[in-house]
């Protein structure tokens, strides 16, 4: 007996859709493709901000970092798209950047033939001038991350940190660190001796100069799937090292997004610690993208990890974005900050509010350690991703960032909307977001609705609500009890559902549909009448 079935899920939608005043504008006009932000604070000066990106020119074909200073909290931005430390002709890009506690700018990116490693250069004017090179490493490396050590509580204040996967074989994570502002750098070090390749290490410090190193363990061929976090904490300036090969699972999406035009994309986590005073101060929250493995759906859902007492253990993953489960839209580049509140603030591209080749930017937060988040749009405009050609398979950059200053969160992400890959930006009021009026999660039970038409000559609607998300099953059942078609056997958000039943090929008489939401089941007649 073949069954011809149209299912329609609806679903509420918690998130918030109108416009609330947010207004984004290109950090720094240019003619030059921009990719990749970075961005960081002065320690000192919370309304100085710096960030870099990828700089790519290809005609003749330049690759650089850009530099990018605002003084006034992200209200305007000015610099330059090339960063002038010397050699400047082999720069090649990943930037990775800090302001240390004595206000200096230190940069690391890559170095391009015949300096193959990781180069760094330190600023003393804000900017304006850069060091010479220094190498930190002639290894063939991943993008390096920066951390600086800028409380005066720890006993490694002023210390920068380096970290960075070695594109050699087991591919482990290496570290190397620098105790006079970018100037010299100590001597490489192997951070663990890994059971299976490495990549995307972020790195993080809190108040007591601990020192927490963040990256995704991946299948061994391409596309080099995500498949565990891995974890490590230093408690002596990198001395030595606690680490947890395989922390907890995931099921990450490197490859290509072949509904946007096969842009690549990974799940390379990054972390956040809560140094403020807050109640969840100490807090270690992990972000990445998943899919496939719960509390993710079967489409790409940005996921939060939490550990209370110093990475020993991990919760269970929260869902961040809060559109319903298993609706096909993707989430996928989160960054993540904590505010000065204890705030957490995750953003991401989201094509919730568009089509499925396109895109925008979603804001998520939570001001209760991530037990609930609750979504704001940042982008104005959707754009359509494309790669940028000559820069490998489907690149279109791997990362976009977000920074807090005061009541100020300062988000960076790459946009193609204007023909040409820039970096956007806006100036979100932490405080504002209180007081939008979103809608507002509502109360939700147990039941099971009966079906209408009934009786039903072709087509029937069911509908039904459940108070939690919960694995769903929808089955119906001929008058004998036996089953004859299941409806539904997935996971489902809290809310209300509806699936249309066709019901061509049956028979006139009596049958049952049956409702299962964890071990409760419900139960309701339907009439068929040819």
């Amino acid at each position: 007996m073949i069954f011809f079935l149209i299912a329609i899920l609806v679903f509420v939608d918690n998130s918030f859709s109108q416009d609330w005043g947010i207004r984004d504008f290109i950090l720094y006009p240019s003619t030059i493709t921009q990719s990749e932000p970075v961005v960081t604070i002065n320690p000192n000066d919370r309304n100085f901000i710096f960030s870099s990106a990828n700089t790519i020119k290809f005609t003749p074909f330049f690759i650089s970092e850009g530099i990018y200073i605002s003084t006034n909290s992200g209200l305007t931005w000015a610099g330059t798209d090339t960063c002038y430390g010397e050699y400047i002709n082999f720069h090649g890009g990943d930037p990775a950047i800090v302001i240390t506690k004595n206000n200096r700018l230190i940069l690391t990116h890559l170095g391009r033939s015949p300096f193959i490693g990781l180069y760094t250069h330190f600023s003393t004017d804000n900017g304006k001038t850069w060091s010479f090179q220094k190498q930190i490493t002639d290894h063939d490396l991943d993008r390096a991350s920066l951390a600086s050590d800028i409380f005066p509580t720890s006993p490694y204040y002023g210390r920068t940190y380096a970290a960075w996967v070695r594109f050699a074989p087991p591919y482990p994570v290496f570290f190397s660190y620098s105790d006079d502002g970018g100037s010299t750098w100590s001597v490489p070090k192997q951070v663990n001796n890994p059971p299976q390749r490495n990549a995307g290490v972020d790195i993080a410090i809190d108040k007591n100069g601990n020192v927490y190193l963040v990256w995704a363990l991946v299948s061994a061929s391409s596309p080099f799937t995500e498949q565990f976090i891995g974890f490590a904490k230093s408690t002596n300036g990198g001395n030595s090292w606690r680490v947890t090969e395989r922390a907890f699972p995931i099921l990450g999406i490197q490859g290509l997004l072949t509904s946007k035009q096969n842009i690549r994309v990974n799940s390379y986590p990054r972390i956040a610690i809560d140094t403020t005073n807050s109640s969840y101060q100490g807090s270690i929250y992990i972000v990445t993208t998943v899919r496939n493995l719960s509390p993710a759906g079967n489409d790409p859902d940005i996921i939060l990890y939490r550990s209370t007492d110093g990475g020993t253990t991990w919760q269970n993953g929260i869902r961040v974005n809060q559109d319903p489960l298993n609706n096909g839209k993707i989430q996928f580049f989160p960054a993540i900050t904590v505010d000065t509140a204890g705030g957490i603030n995750i953003i991401y591209y989201d094509d919730r509010n568009t089509t499925s080749d396109s895109t925008g930017v979603f804001l998520s937060r939570s001001t209760n350690g991530g037990n609930i988040f609750i979504d704001y749009p940042l982008s104005t405009k959707n754009f359509r991703p494309m790669a940028i050609g000559g820069l490998g398979q489907g690149y279109q950059g791997d990362l976009i960032s977000v920074i807090n200053t005061g009541n100020i969160l300062i988000p960076i992400w790459m946009d193609n909307r204007t023909g040409i890959y820039q970096l956007w930006t806006a100036r979100i009021e932490i405080d504002k977001l209180t007081n939008i009026n979103y809608i507002a999660p509502t109360s939700y039970q147990l039941k099971l609705e009966q079906n209408y038409p009934n009786p039903f000559n072709s087509k029937t609607e069911i509908q039904f609500e459940i108070p939690s998300p919960a694995h769903v099953q929808l089955e119906v059942f001929n008058i004998l009890g036996q089953p004859i078609i299941k409806l539904i056997d997935k996971e489902l958000n809290a809310g209300k559902h509806s699936i249309e039943f066709n019901g061509d090929n049956l028979k006139s008489g009596i049958y049952f549909y049956r409702l299962k939401c964890g071990n409760k089941f419900l139960t309701k007649k339907m009439i068929h009448v040819k």
